[in-house]
């Protein structure tokens, strides 16, 4: 037992404070009932902390802020998706926040899903996932999904130079490549904004 801890152990600390887990993640290890009891242990000895049910992350510390740092919603986001085994999406104002197009986090943090529509709490807040079409998640592009939906929060009319030149800075060659492969089946408007993008 105390080599299967070592090991979660060693996978935590490598993915670094902030990472949020469920026991599907160590499921290779051992058992999911060895795990359950090991992670047990290790919230009781201040190892890691639970922040939902069958959610763990190990956290943050900033001693000069008060110790433990709230829990990163978008890592709890995806350990869930994984968890399910949904493809998941930043929705709306927080696709923007994500670009850094906005600085508001919305207070209901919503993503886009391809699993039912669900709720679930995280610490002392509520991420909701939303049920989408696939086409929808762009699931083989994270960024030309993160991109369109925030164009959709943004509109048509609020999609201004500013907006544009600011993603044609933040995207890497080969994001705006991507882009440009995964964006034929948006509206006409939003097609033609990602040409502008993408333009070097």
């Amino acid at each position: 037992m105390n080599k299967v801890r070592e090991q979660i152990e060693i996978r935590i600390t490598d993915a670094g404070p902030g990472y949020v887990f469920t026991r599907k993640d160590f499921q290779d290890i051992a058992p999911s009932g060895s795990i359950g009891q090991i992670l047990s242990r290790m919230v009781k000895d201040g190892v890691i902390r639970q922040i939902g049910r069958g959610i763990f992350d190990f956290p943050n510390i900033n001693p000069a802020l008060g110790g433990q740092l709230s829990p990163d919603i978008d890592q709890a986001a995806k350990a869930i998706a994984r968890k399910f085994r949904w493809s998941i999406l930043p929705y709306g104002n927080l696709a923007a926040n994500r670009l850094g197009l906005s600085q508001q986090v919305p207070a209901k943090l919503t993503y886009l899903s391809n699993g039912p529509t669900k709720e679930i709490k995280i610490d002392n807040r509520v991420i909701y996932f939303k049920h989408a079409r696939p086409k929808e998640i762009y699931a083989d592009s994270y960024i030309s999904g993160l991109v369109v939906q925030a164009l959709r929060y943004f509109g048509k009319d609020r999609v201004n130079n500013e907006v544009i030149s600011h993603l044609r800075q933040k995207l890497s060659h080969n994001e705006k490549t991507e882009l440009l492969e995964n964006i034929h089946h948006s509206t006409e408007w939003i097609y033609e904004t990602v040409q502008k993008i993408a333009k070097d």
